[in-house]
Order: structure tokens, then sequence, then C-alpha cells
């Protein structure tokens, strides 16, 4: 079981086992672990637990959180990770060593020119949004009009999905769903779509031998409907769904 050892200076001032899905971190004696120091927020972090993953998450603090030294939004903890919090450090440690997930790409290719037939290249120009990614994902033209049954017609949902990447080397991305389908994962490996239609956002597999995970879960090849805050694991690379708006 994941626990947390609270310290300042070297020494250890509490220890908590993770024992539920939300432990919260603060000022206020209303929290898991109070911290009774001006510098710290009155509800200043989070760490949520989903099956064997817990996730770090900032609390809109005033003077921030810090993981490993680098400022944090919301980002996955792995064993040994130091939070600071001020002048007090939080250690993460589990029972065994995780293997860290090695960073890999995510991929937007709906943005360029998906569903091609097989052996066509497409011509990547750089946007003012930043460097154009490496790599292409070309789909049959079945898997296209299987996608494309399963979406349906494109309508704007009354909240816009985002995705959020979590892990890897492009953790604390967001990428706004505001096209009727968004490619993700890694060509080769595992690739899904995600569709918006008129009654929310849906991810399909499309690529891989095995399936995208929601919520630790693997989907199955029918397309499955992506509630608010649901953890995605797609190509080795965590992410979360979330509705804005």
């Amino acid at each position: 079981m994941p626990k947390l050892v609270l310290s300042m200076d070297g020494l250890v001032l509490k220890e908590l086992a993770l024992t539920k899905e939300r432990t919260t971190i603060g000022r206020k004696p209303d929290n898991d672990i109070q911290i009774d120091n001006l510098a710290i927020s009155g509800h200043h972090a989070v760490i949520t637990c989903i099956t064997n993953d817990a996730f770090l998450e900032d609390q809109n603090s005033t003077n921030g959180t810090y993981l490993n030294g680098q400022p944090v939004k919301k980002n996955v903890l792995r064993n040994n990770d130091v939070i600071e919090l001020g002048k007090y450090k939080i250690k993460f440690l589990t029972d065994g060593v995780k293997t860290g997930l090695s960073p890999s790409e995510m991929i937007d290719t709906a943005a360029l020119k998906p569903f091609e037939m097989p052996g066509v290249s497409t011509d990547v120009t750089a946007s003012a949004a930043g460097p154009a990614p490496t790599e292409t994902q070309v789909v049959a033209a079945a898997a296209r009009h299987q996608l494309e049954q399963a979406g349906g017609p494109a309508a704007a949902a009354e909240r816009l999905g985002v995705i959020q990447v979590l892990s890897g080397a492009n953790a604390g991305r967001e990428l706004q769903l505001t096209k009727s389908m968004t490619t993700l994962g890694k060509p080769g490996r595992q690739v899904a779509v995600i569709t918006r239609r008129p009654h929310g956002y849906f991810i399909t597999h499309v690529e891989g031998a095995s399936f995208p995970l929601v919520n630790g879960k693997a989907i199955d090849a029918q397309a499955r409907h992506l509630n608010d805050h649901d953890i995605v694991e797609l190509a080795g690379v965590k992410m979360e769904f979330f509705l804005r708006g």
C-alpha cells in the first residue's frame, strides 16, 4: 500500500498510508494531512488513487505545489517522488518500485490528414502552436467507414472535452477535443479515436494488439462513453479526460 512521509529539514513529522481514494493536504484542520503554516493554502493539494496509480493535483494554491523540484498542476506519482510545499517535503513510497513509463508521443493526427489509404505520405507543416508531429497516422478506408458509423454526425456538445497528459514527455499538455474525431496514440503501437457526439464523447480502439484502458479497465470493441475525469491509458501514456465550460 502506498504511503506518504511528511518531513521538514530532514525530520520526519508524520507517516500516512494512502487508504482513501482522495487524500487532501493543506493548512485547514479538515485535511488528511494538516500543515499548520501560513505558506500552505487552506486546501493546498490532493492525491487521488485510482486502481494502482496515484495522481498529485495542486488546488490552485497561493505558493504552488512542486514535484521533484518542478512546479506541477497535476501529475502521476512514482515511487520515491518528493512533493514540496514551502519548507515541507512529502515523500511518496510504494510497496514495490514500479518501472516508470517510457516517454511516448501523443499524436493528434486528426489535425493532419487522417484516414488516408496506406502508402500515402503526408507532408506536415509546422504551426505556431509548436513543432509538428514526427509521425502521421494512416488508417485504411474500411476503418474510417467503421468509425464514422460509430461517431455519427458531428455536433457541438454543451461542454468542451479536454485531454490532459499526466505522464511521459508531454505531461501537462492539454488537447481540446473540438473536432468530430480526434486520433490519439502512437502509430504501430496503439491508436484510438475520440468521437464527439451530441450526447457526449466516446473512445474507440483503432490499432494495436491491446485495447486502451479507462480507469484501469480495458475497453471492448465498442465505442466507450467517456465521463468527466476518466483516466485513459493509451500507448504507455496516462491522460485525464474532463469537461470544460
